[in-house]
């Protein structure tokens, strides 16, 4: 528990309550028209809502392959600019969807979705490299846990108590969150550089240029390539049950709730955080990086076991929604950069934990992109909730594989270079 002592509070709370209040925000931005059913609207065969989430999450996906480079290269000097500018274009992106008619505005969702995909790298970048940087980071990843469901009830209370109508609210609940969001901007931009001791600790952080990248990727290139297969799938069930978590609810008797889709993420939020500062309290960073994977095998199977429950009957549907959400989360944030973050410091990597994050992200939404198709013209007879829980048990097999080879892999690694290491040093 040592990495825990002689905190800098002052800087700790205020990135968490400035990475946190940022990301929150930005959800405010992108997931309030979800909750929208858009009862009846049908365009080219499809529903109407699918191809607005389709078109949101191809420029989301867009985004994270133009973040490879652009979050990887970028410099540490007036990022907050970035993250004002990116929200300030998403939300004028609602102005036009709200303006512009059906099937036409479908093009502003895209254009929403294009500069969204880069806050997380921008926000995470202020946090890297610190002895504090998973229990930071689990903070901001708590954050998107929250604000999924909180954002959805605000725009459902748009809807229901203000009397917007579908097309008005996703612009109108945005601009609850402006002002906040500037402020949070400018909480990151004025924390301090990484100490000496965090240098010591983590590694400094530098910008990571083509060449550095490709000689990186190759290095660790059979655990990469595994987490990016895994990350594809637990990407898309991940944002699929957010994109259409009305639809689940609803199939599982929670048809009138405005305040469901936020407290049953809440106790998710909560557990997950308490898990992950377990390992970010650890010192060694090898012995930490290790343990990332023993999340990955426990989150496998809970969701798995979980899900075989419910359908048994054994599980509260509400209790179940909350146990498999936690098993998935598990397997989920680790890889929004804690995972890395460890990675880095454990082989003394020159570079940045954006890239690596980057290239899972591109890929990851890809595979969302590649679920909702799927369900819509390959499944369309299931129903959500049953395409739900099939998709579990997949990523569930995928999720003990990856975790077991990667631990492997990693381990063997590690006893090499310390070796070689070792024998230099008598030398």
């Amino acid at each position: 528990m040592e990495t825990i002592k002689n905190i800098n509070y002052k800087f700790f709370l205020q990135a968490a309550i400035a990475s946190f209040g940022a990301y929150f925000c930005m959800y405010a931005f992108r997931k309030p028209f979800t909750v929208a059913t858009f009862e009846g609207l049908t365009y080219w065969g499809i529903d109407y809502k699918i191809l607005l989430i389709i078109a949101q999450v191809i420029g989301y996906t867009l985004s994270k392959f133009l973040g490879i480079k652009i979050i990887a290269e970028m410099p540490q000097h007036n990022r907050s600019k970035w993250i004002i500018s990116f929200i300030l274009f998403a939300e004028l992106s609602l102005l036009g969807f709200a303006l512009v008619p059906a099937p036409y505005n479908i093009l502003f969702l895209f254009l929403n979705g294009l500069p969204l995909g880069m806050i997380w790298g921008i926000v995470f970048s202020y946090l890297e490299g610190r002895k504090t940087t998973e229990i930071l980071g689990v903070i901001l990843c708590s954050s998107f846990i929250v604000s999924s469901g909180v954002v959805k009830s605000v725009g459902k209370y748009t809807m229901d108590v203000l009397e917007v109508s579908e097309f008005w609210m996703p612009f109108v609940s945005g601009l609850f969150f402006l002002l906040p969001l500037f402020l949070f901007a400018y909480l990151l931009e004025k924390l301090p550089k990484p100490t000496q001791e965090d240098l010591q600790t983590r590694n400094k952080r530098v910008p990571l240029h083509r060449e550095a990248r490709f000689a990186l990727y190759k290095e660790f290139a059979i655990p990469l390539t595994l987490i990016i297969i895994f990350y594809i799938f637990i990407t898309g069930i991940r944002d699929f049950r957010d994109n259409f978590a009305r639809e689940i609810w609803d199939a599982l008797g929670h048809t009138e709730s405005i305040g469901i889709y936020s407290y049953s993420e809440i106790p998710i939020a909560i557990t997950v955080f308490i898990l992950m500062a377990l390992i970010g309290a650890m010192r060694k960073n090898y012995k930490a990086f290790l343990y990332y994977h023993a999340v990955l095998l426990f989150g496998g199977l809970l969701i798995a076991l979980s899900t075989m429950a419910f359908q048994m009957q054994i599980l509260d549907p509400a209790i179940w929604m909350i146990v498999s959400g936690f098993g998935m989360y598990s397997c989920y944030i680790p890889f929004q950069g804690l995972y890395f973050d460890r990675m880095i410091a454990t082989f003394k990597i020159k570079g940045n934990v954006g890239f690596l994050i980057y290239i899972a992200d591109a890929f990851g939404y890809l595979g969302s992109i590649a679920i909702i198709l799927y369900k819509n013209f390959g499944q369309g007879s299931i129903s959500y909730l049953s395409f739900f829980t099939y998709m579990i048990y997949l990523i569930a097999i995928i999720a003990i594989a990856v975790a077991t080879i990667s631990y492997i892999f990693f381990r063997n690694k590690y006893q090499t270079q310390k070796q070689i290491t070792y024998e230099f040093s008598e030398q």
